[in-house]
C-alpha cells in the first residue's frame, strides 16, 4: 500500500479562510474511492498504485482552481515501501506503542 500526503494551499482567494477549498479537495478524493483522512496540516490516503495517487493530485490541485483560486500551491508527499505491506494504522501504531 503507498501512503500519500496531499496538502494545498489556495492563494488571492479574498477570504482568510481556506477551508471551502480544502473541503473540495477532499470531495475529489473521495469520488475516486479513496478514504482521505484530514489532519491539522494535510490530508493523508492510501493507494495501491501510484497512477491513482497521481490522479488525485492533479484532480485536488484543479478543483482548487475551479473553486476560484488564482493561485495554488500543492505538496505531495509518497511513502512507498516495497520490501513489506503498510499502512497509514500500523504506522500510527508503531509509533504510539513506543514506551519511553
Amino acid at each position: 500500500m503507498i501512503i500519500a500526503e496531499i496538502s494545498v494551499i489556495p492563494i488571492g482567494t479574498g477570504t482568510p479562510s481556506v477551508s471551502k477549498y480544502v473541503a473540495k479537495a477532499v470531495d475529489e478524493l473521495r469520488r475516486l474511492g479513496l478514504k482521505p483522512e484530514v489532519t491539522a496540516m494535510g490530508t493523508i490516503f492510501e493507494a495501491e498504485d501510484i497512477s491513482l495517487i497521481l490522479e488525485a493530485l492533479k484532480k485536488v490541485h484543479e478543483s482548487v482552481f475551479a473553486h476560484g483560486a488564482v493561485r495554488v500551491v500543492t505538496t505531495l508527499t509518497i511513502d512507498e515501501r516495497r520490501d513489506k505491506e503498510g499502512s497509514i494504522k500500523q504506522k500510527v501504531r508503531a509509533v504510539t506503542s513506543v514506551s519511553d
